[in-house]
Formats: structure tokens, sequence, C-alpha cells
């Protein structure tokens, strides 16, 4: 009944919120489709022979399962590049909707492996030949990175919004291709995907992104504006990304992970432990029996508070501790230990063998507010010793 009555809850007041901005006049405009058409066709149209291979539009409905053919085909190794507008309301009323660079997917090829961009546009050489397919994802999952479904189809029933999607087969490498066809001109989606390009990689040296929530531009190497000491940056704005390092050491009595972070600003206003509230920033630790315990600076929720993860595709495989509460120690460099061992005794059951994983974790899809953390001084100990992770 807990449960139910938070849930509850926060709906409430998320529908508030909602309403209020529409009465105001503050909510934010849907994306112009046409307009963003009419933006990149003339370019597209002058564009001088050889340039593009093949190319087409096409609009791709919220509620449509993975996955659509996009019309086009490419060969192994050809350079490919897609554009998106518009967004997925998960529920209108509470103005749950998400980026099209979350929710849209892309594969080549019947058996080829699925990616996203990080931005409403990417770039990418084709691993396999074959159509360029794109799905939608929220509110499912992928089972394999061959983009079957961990879910019924069923699901997307609820989804409303539309996507418009340009998709381009260059006839030489992208980044070249797509300077050629602006030329002199000034075109925001050519632009933004050029210089995301140009960028390069952002990952943080010895971490992945987990590969069935995409990757972002969440995370970075850096120093801290105290002291300099090596750290890595989370910043989070309407995306989410769970960056991970494997490490191998067994699950003992004795083992602890300690870190030191400065949050600066939390992605919730309320209480995170309900699913269209669950925006959160917390450093992870994975077992060998494949669950997790995350360990998260909370908005509302007392310290030592535990709970099973709300979003449907996580239950009985995440279990989030609230370790720091409030305003208070924001904007701080705060050290912090946890004994392993006897955590997942006290939350989760019998503790498994091994620690296979460490984790960061960024959420801010649900609310859309910006999260902001540094962490540093990373070490994992047990009986075997230190491991320093960062």
């Amino acid at each position: 009944m807990t449960g139910l009555l938070a849930d509850l809850s926060v709906a409430a007041r998320l529908l508030m919120q909602a309403t209020s901005r529409r009465i105001k006049g503050q909510q934010s405009p849907a994306p112009d489709l046409d307009a963003f058409r009419s933006s990149i066709d003339p370019l597209l149209q002058a564009a001088e022979p050889g340039l593009i291979r093949q190319m087409a539009w096409l609009d791709m409905p919220a509620d449509q399962p993975p996955w659509t053919d996009s019309g086009v085909t490419a060969d192994e190794g050809d350079e490919v590049s897609y554009f998106l507008a518009g967004q997925v309301f998960a529920n209108k009323p509470l103005d749950l909707r998400f980026q099209p660079s979350l929710q849209v997917w892309c594969r080549t090829g019947d058996s080829g492996e699925i990616f996203r961009g990080t931005r409403g546009s990417h770039s990418f050489k084709a691993q396999s030949a074959g159509p360029v397919y794109f799905g939608n994802y929220f509110p499912s999952t992928w089972k394999n990175p061959q983009g079957e479904l961990a879910t019924d189809t069923d699901v997307y029933k609820a989804n409303r919004g539309l996507f418009r999607i340009l998709v381009v087969v260059w006839g030489g490498a992208a980044e070249e291709s797509i300077r050629k066809l602006l030329g002199d001109k000034t075109e925001a989606n050519l632009s933004d995907e050029l210089s995301r390009i140009e960028q390069g990689a952002t990952t943080p040296e010895g971490w992945t992104y987990l590969w069935h929530v995409g990757p972002a531009e969440i995370f970075r190497s850096g120093h801290s504006s105290g002291d300099g000491t090596p750290c890595i940056h989370c910043r989070t704005h309407e995306d989410v990304g769970i960056l991970q390092r494997d490490v191998d050491q067994p699950l003992t009595p004795e083992s602890e992970i300690s870190w030191r972070w400065c949050v600066n600003n939390l992605p919730s206003t309320l209480r995170e432990d309900t699913l269209p509230s669950h925006d959160y920033l917390s450093i992870a630790v994975e077992f060998d029996n494949g669950r997790d315990i995350t360990y998260y600076w909370s908005a509302t929720l007392p310290e030592g508070y535990g709970y099973d993860c709300p979003l449907p595709n996580w239950q009985g495989i995440e279990y989030h501790v609230v370790v720091r509460s409030g305003q208070k120690g924001l904007g701080e460099w705060l050290d912090e230990r946890r004994n392993l061992y006897e955590d997942y005794q006290k939350y989760m059951g019998e503790p498994p063998a091994r620690i296979t994983r460490v984790w960061f974790i960024a959420n801010s899809i649900f609310q859309r507010l910006e999260g902001s953390c540094d962490y540093a001084d990373i070490h994992l100990s047990g009986q075997e010793g230190s491991t320093r992770l960062l």
C-alpha cells in the first residue's frame, strides 16, 4: 500500500506541475517536423553528384514496435548518418516524454548489432550489409544485441508521438561529406553532427556504457576544481547513462567500496522510488548473480532507506540504498565507505560469491532536470587487498 500511495502522490504532483506549465504557457513547444525537413532538404537537393549514394525520409510512430525498414540499403563499410526530430510521450498528462536520441535505435542488416547515438543525429560505419532499420526503445528493453525485445510488443500501445528520420548513405566519409554538403551554408542539424564527430570520444578510459541503455556524453575524465585530483565529471540533463568497469574480486565480510564525491545538483525534487520520478546520480556494484546495489543521494528519502528498482525491467535486479539526503552537503567533497557484504545481507539476502563490476548511473529522463556530480578516489578493498579504480 505504501508503494501505491507514493506512486499516486508523485503522479499527482507531476500532474499539477504539468498543468501549471500549460496554463502559464511555459510548456515546451512540440517539435516542428516540417521545419526540420525544410531546413535540410534544400542542401540535399543541391548536393554534388556522388556525394550521396542513397537517402530517405521516413516517419516512425512512437507506438510502432521495432523494426522499421528505412528504405535504404548499406554495404559493409559504408558511412551512414541519420538525423532525428520528434518526441515520444509515455504519459502525456504527466508530461513524461523522451528525446529522440534515447528512443530511436538503429541496425544494419537483419542480424547486425543495434546501437543509438548520443544526440539527435549520428554517423557510423556499417558493420554489416543490408537494409538500415530503425526501432523504438521505451517502454521495452533489448533482450540481446540483435534487437530482440525483452517484453511483448503490446507495451508500445500506450506511447504517443511521431519521429521524422532522415537517413543518408554517403559516397565517402561522413565527416567530409557533411562538410561538403554544408559548404558555406548554416544548418543546425548538420552543424551539430559535424561538431559531435569533431569532438571525438568522451567516455573515460577503461570504462564503457551499458550496451542496452546506450551511450551518452554524460561522463568525462577531468580534475577536481579544488585540488586537481583526477576525477570523473557527471553532467546529465534529459538523458540517461550507465558507465561500467569490469572487476573481479571475491565478496567477503571484508569487502568494501569507498569513494569521494561532490554532488552539486540533484536531478530530482521528488522521492525517487516511483517510476515517474526515478531520477538520480549513483555509484553501484554488480555481483556475479547479475544483481547490483546502487548508492545514491536522495532529494527527500531518509538515509538508510532501501528499495527495489521501480522500473519494471530492473525489478529484482537493481536495489537502491540512500546514503545521503536533502540539500545539506551539496557542493562539498564528501567521503563515503560501504561494507558490501553487510549491505547485501541487510537489503538483498544471501550474498553471492564475487564482485564483477562497478558502475556510475545518471538518470534525468523523467523530471528532465539537470544533475551534476564529480567522483574521485574510488577503491574496492577486501581480503585480497585494495584496488584503485579512479
